[in-house]
């Protein structure tokens, strides 16, 4: 399978680069598998779709403001990204940094909010540095302080404010993300609370989403390409509704494609959802047997990503470049702060 057959052509226009001003404001296009029909609306109208005894599982990661902005030891402009944790040391993350010539171990940056971070020996050959963070306080309430939220590359504007709530989902729970799960960006409380009512239940999983979301596929043979590895908890609560859920035979509805990721991966060999923690770079292609989801709800994905690539594994190819096709002639907005696609 080739990269090059997800591939269209996307009016730069067409890439939201702001929030709507409510969150439900977004149109929603419907993709039945079964029948291979496209059909648009609202998102309000989700409710239409789905059915009491539905499950729907939401991705609960937070958004950290990973950004931080600094000066290395000699006056020199730095910026810092968190990428992850690792795991067992305190306040040591990898991180991207941006400045005029790396920053070598031993040094210890100044950075916003009085935070210093010591540049610890690395070897990568991708440029990720090692640092150990330290602040006269917390160091998670420096960096809410002091951090910038990380907006995606295509969002091609300043951070406002209003991006800190707009760029998190209303059941953001845990921080570690370095993006956010964009297809939750559109539910509110009252659409939750509505669809309960309905008699659709909503389990939270977490899955800390990370930069490889935004990194290009740099391979055309997709077999070639490695997934970079994402943080991913599954409590006993929410493995046995899910479980439940299947065994009785209703719907598990994926809200995104990192919970998709989730549910397909921490599975045992009787395609059983296990709680726990751990990691997973699954990568999801044409092919792939999907044992536990049965309902995906999306954003718009990049041409020629991982993600158009997961979508089209659970739709088939061909119908989702025809979803993406009328999409773009009827001007749906695209990526994080997009519309909607619900495959049924």
């Amino acid at each position: 399978m080739r990269l090059s057959n997800f591939d269209f052509p996307l009016p730069p226009e067409l890439i939201a680069q702001h929030p709507p001003a409510d969150r439900e404001e977004a149109r929603l296009m419907v993709v039945d598998r079964k029948h291979r029909s496209i059909d648009c609306g609202q998102f309000p109208q989700i409710g239409e779709h789905l059915r009491p005894g539905d499950l729907l599982v939401v991705n609960d990661t937070r958004v950290i403001p990973a950004r931080l902005l600094g000066e290395k030891p000699n006056g020199g402009k730095i910026e810092v990204f968190l990428v992850r944790r690792c795991p067992g040391l305190d306040e040591t993350w990898i991180c991207l940094t941006k400045s005029s010539k790396p920053p070598r171990p031993g040094m210890v940056l100044k950075l916003t909010a009085g935070i210093s971070g010591e540049v610890l020996p690395h070897e990568d050959e991708q440029g990720y540095r090692k640092i150990r963070f330290s602040a006269p306080g917390s160091f998670a309430e420096a960096l809410e302080e002091g951090g910038e939220i990380p907006l995606p590359p295509y969002i091609r504007r300043d951070v406002t404010k209003d991006d800190r709530e707009r760029y998190q989902t209303v059941f953001a729970r845990h921080a570690g993300a370095v993006a956010a799960p964009t297809a939750g960006l559109h539910f509110t409380p009252e659409r939750l609370a509505a669809l309960q009512k309905q008699g659709i239940e909503v389990v939270h999983l977490t899955l800390h989403v990370g930069l490889g979301t935004f990194m290009p596929v740099r391979v055309d043979d997709l077999s070639e390409h490695r997934m970079h590895s994402e943080r991913y908890a599954v409590s006993s609560e929410a493995a046995a509704a899910i479980n439940r859920a299947k065994k009785e035979g209703r719907r598990v509805i994926a809200v995104g494609t990192t919970s998709t990721r989730t549910l397909e991966y921490a599975l045992n060999d009787q395609a059983e959802l296990v709680a726990g923690q751990g990691e997973t770079d699954l990568f999801i292609t044409p092919g792939f047997r999907f044992r536990m989801v049965d309902t995906l709800i999306t954003n718009f994905h990049l041409p020629r990503s991982t993600l158009l690539v997961l979508v089209s594994a659970f739709a088939d190819r061909e119908l989702i470049l025809a979803a993406y096709e009328r999409a773009v002639a009827e001007k749906f907005r695209f990526f994080s702060y997009g519309d909607c696609m619900l495959i049924l």
